[in-house]
């Protein structure tokens, strides 16, 4: 896999390879799951695809979502099964958007560069309250108001009874865990791996020489010179349930506001081809917090960041032989899929680069 012949450091804080994709085995069931909450591959993406086949095998595991609100279950994303339960009645697809335009057409003056106000505007107050506001306020820890509507825009909707959360082309879950993946990526001798090690701790021994790839968070790496990004991160609580299957799907949310957590994974839904033992299953709450920077998950895109994360990226582009990438580094959202184009691309660049004799 080391296809340039290059001797690589990779450092890593944690004491495990794969970062948020790793995965393990949970002692006192034998279910794998992923330590840092359910990541489902997919793409469209045909060069991304082959690419990630060349270390793994996906099974057939197509995801599917389901939220709870008030103890009755629906389908999300919110399509034309959700609707017609929640209002109790029966609705074609053509007479959708009919019947949520009577909806939104109660609302007054909506702002539309929100959050809540291009939702409203989209599926009307009642859904939004009932399966959008309170899950976005736990998410995010901020009030929905304050949120782009560029977030809103990430949400499928359907009219029709499709209850698939994603249409990308391939699908699945690696037969052997996303781990297997990692230790396939790192078996060439040129490489060394430095588990436990924080870069910043050698920061000052690397040479002017050294081909540096950052992934860390991007501020952090100036020493926050400008002021700290915003980020959310996310806490899991794990339990075993004396029964074969706790609540029948691999994720289900739940919209209340009032409950703590935003949804509960049980993984053993991910792994449909395993012969798991039947007398106990593992599930994981998971919960939603805002970080100061020491467990960053998810950046927060308000124009705050946004500006300052202009400087950071101004502040890098001035570095020779540094490249600043990945979801940490670029303080972008990415899908598993987007991280591994994004990472080609880097390979590319450091592949052009070398022959023009651009980096030393």
């Amino acid at each position: 896999t080391n296809v340039l012949n290059l001797p690589i450091t990779i450092i890593e804080k944690r004491d495990h390879i794969g970062g948020n994709c790793y995965s393990e085995i949970e002692s006192e069931t034998g279910i794998e799951y992923h330590k840092y909450g359910t990541h489902i591959f997919h793409t469209n993406n045909q060069e991304v695809w082959e690419y990630i086949n060349r270390f793994t095998d996906f099974n057939t595991y197509r995801h599917q979502v389901l939220t709870t609100f008030k103890d009755k279950v629906y389908q999300m994303p919110i399509n034309l099964e959700t609707i017609n339960s929640f209002y109790n009645v029966n609705l074609r697809p053509f007479e959708v958007n009919q019947f949520l335009q009577s909806e939104i057409d109660k609302e007054e003056k909506l702002d539309l560069n929100s959050f809540e106000g291009l939702a409203i505007s989209k599926i009307g107050r009642q859904l939004y309250e009932a399966f959008i506001k309170g899950y976005t306020l736990k998410q995010w820890k901020t009030d929905p108001k304050e949120l782009p509507a560029s977030y809103f825009s990430r949400l499928p909707f359907r009219t029709d009874y499709n209850e698939s959360y994603y249409k990308s082309k391939y699908q699945g879950i690696p037969e052997e865990g996303y781990t297997a993946i990692f230790e396939k990526l790192l078996s060439s001798p040129l490489i060394d791996l430095k588990l436990n090690t924080d870069f910043f701790d050698l920061k000052d021994s690397i040479t002017k020489n050294d081909l540096v790839i950052y992934s860390g968070p991007i501020d952090r790496y100036f020493d926050y010179c400008y002021g700290k990004l915003e980020w959310r991160t996310l806490e899991f609580e794990h339990s075993t349930i004396s029964h074969d299957d706790f609540q029948g799907t691999s994720v289900m949310n739940y919209a209340d506001v009032e409950v703590p957590y935003t949804r509960i994974h049980e993984p053993k839904h991910l792994h449909p081809e395993r012969n798991y033992q039947k007398e106990k299953t593992l599930i994981i709450k998971e919960f939603s917090k805002k970080d100061d920077g020491t467990n960053p998950y998810y950046p927060i895109n308000n124009e705050k960041n946004k500006n300052l994360l202009k400087e950071y990226k101004e502040l890098a582009g001035k570095e020779k032989n540094l490249i600043v990438a990945g979801r940490l580094g670029d303080y972008k959202y990415y899908d598993m899929h987007q991280t591994i184009a994004r990472a080609l691309e880097v390979f590319d660049e450091i592949r052009y680069k070398i022959v023009d004799g651009q980096f030393d």
